[in-house]
Formats: C-alpha cells, structure tokens, sequence
C-alpha cells in the first residue's frame, strides 16, 4: 500500500519538461546551427514579412513619410499590368529555346562523353569551364560574337546566308532568343554532368540483355537510357523554369536597361521588379511585384510536380 501511494506522488515528466530535457541534450547541435538559423530570420524571413506587409501601401524610399495605404490596389494592378505579363511572355520564349538547347545538347554531349574510353575528363572539364565563368564575361562575350560587326554575322553574310546585319537588340523576339543561345552555351556543361552521372547509374546488364535480344544502339538508347533518365531530365527542368523566371543579370549586362530596351523587348520580371524599386522608388509596388512572380514560381513548380510521371519520382 506504501509503495502505490509513494508512486501514485511521484510526478510523471510533463511535455514542457520533456521539451527543455531534449534541449539540454543537444544544446551543442542548437549552438552551432543557431548561426544559419538568425540568418535566415534576419535575410529571409524578415525580409518575406516586410515585403508582404509594404504590398499594401504606397511606400517611396525618397519620401517615406508620404506613405499611404492603398489595400490590395497593388496586387489588382499587379494583376492587371501590362508590363508584368510582357515579362513573364518573354521568358517564356527565352527558357522555351533555353531548355530545348541546353538539355538537348547536354543529353548529346554526355552520351557521347559515355562511350569515350579515352581523354573522357579533359572533355568534361572543357565543356564545364563555361559553368564557372563569370555571367557577366560570357554574356559580353556572346554579345560581341553575335553583334553586327561580330564574326557570326561577318561570316553569314560572306556565306550569302544573310544579306545584311542584323541589329538583334533592337528586334522584338531576336533579343530574348539571342541570350537563350548565350546562356545554352553558358549552363549546358551541368545538363551534361547531370545526366551522365545519371547514364552511370543505369544497370549495364540491361544493355547487355538488350543486346542479345538483338537491340541497336538507337534502341538501347530510346529504350533504356532515355526512360531512364527521366529523374535526372525532371529536375533539370524545374530548376531551370526557377532559375529562369529570375533572369537579371544576363540581361543587364549586355547593356539593356532595366525596362529591357524601347520596346521591353528584353524586360524580366525581375528587371520590372528592379525598375519599380530603384528608378521608380515605387517599393510597394515591387514588393508586390516580388511576391506575384514568387506565387508564378510556386504555381509552375507544383504543376510539374503534379503532372511528373510515376516513374520521375
């Protein structure tokens, strides 16, 4: 009787008890990420609170005294805004060239880097070095090359193949098809190491029986290594509609302004988002801008996850 009665006082350990136990057990995995943790609530997080919270006033860097409140007038222009949409249009032609080239040539390249039994490493350190080059040195680069008095255009036009120069910055779909190119040439070296690490880790018995049943090279490859390179081709394509629908700098720095040219022929949303900002010191209107293109993002992202096949998982 002695013994229930001094168990039934003995205190079962509480959740807020149990809580701070498993903090001083891993006091010193807290400590040490505590640093990524205040920085992201400084960057990060804050940042995402406060732009939310500015998308409903009118707020100037200038004048901020002048602030106003303006309810959801921001996001109903944003909606509506002619110039938001043009970005998000040209994009869409620049990463529809971008992904068809660069996947494209990557697959190429990293097949053909597949079966080199010899030299394989200088290639695939050659056809990476673009990767680590700086955007700004490719992008100026690539406009030179490409420009009227470049020796792309000299040497089509000795070939007859055009009978004059084209002055592509100043057209109103060359511009975004010209950078696409540019940036194929930039960024195709992480499709190639992608998928041929992917190629690697195919089962090579499923060759060798493809094989004998009498297989060809085309076969095995359409067969085999393409539908299997569907993990692998899946995520290079969600990372680059991401990356794409923040493209800035290639723009920029191949001298558009940040209207992307008379015409917004060049203009990005994140150019859109920066003239609003800086030229405009129209912050809340480009936070709402920022927080528009995020919900883009976000949309497009979970479409491709909703319609990835089974077998990309």
């Amino acid at each position: 009787m002695a013994t229930l009665t001094a168990a039934s006082q003995t205190k079962l350990p509480t959740k807020r008890s149990q809580f701070w136990q498993r903090i001083r057990d891993h006091k010193w995995g807290y400590v040490f990420v505590s640093p990524w943790v205040l920085l992201y609530v400084v960057f990060g997080l804050y940042p995402l609170v406060l732009s939310f919270f500015l998308t409903y006033f009118n707020y100037s860097f200038v004048n901020p005294e002048n602030q106003t409140f303006v309810g959801i007038g921001n996001w109903v222009r944003g909606l509506g805004d002619p110039l938001f949409w043009k970005g998000i249009t040209n994009i869409a032609l620049n990463q529809a060239v971008f992904i068809t080239l660069k996947n494209g040539l990557g697959l190429l390249v990293a097949a053909l880097l597949f079966r080199v039994k010899f030299g394989g490493r200088f290639f695939r350190t050659v056809y990476f070095l673009p990767v680590i080059t700086s955007t700004v040195v490719l992008m100026t680069i690539g406009d030179s090359l490409t420009g009227p008095g470049g020796p792309i255009q000299k040497w089509l036009m000795e070939t007859h193949i055009l009978t004059q120069p084209i002055y592509w910055k100043s057209q109103d779909t060359l511009p975004m098809i010209v950078i696409a190119l540019i940036n194929t040439w930039k960024w195709f070296g992480i499709s190639m190491v992608i998928l041929l690490a992917g190629m690697y880790g195919i089962d090579p018995r499923l060759y060798e029986a493809a094989a004998v049943d009498g297989a060809n090279g085309r076969d095995m490859f359409f067969g085999i290594t393409l539908p299997l390179l569907k993990p692998q081709l899946f995520f290079l394509l969600v990372i680059d509609v991401i990356n794409g629908l923040q493209m800035f700098g290639e723009v920029f720095s191949i001298g558009f302004n940040v209207y992307g040219g008379p015409n917004n022929q060049a203009l990005t949303p994140v150019m859109y988002l920066y003239a609003q900002a800086f030229d405009q010191s129209n912050v809340g209107y480009a936070s709402t801008i920022g927080l528009l293109l995020a919900l883009f993002i976000a949309i497009l992202t979970v479409m491709q996850f909703k319609f990835m096949p089974a077998d990309a998982d």
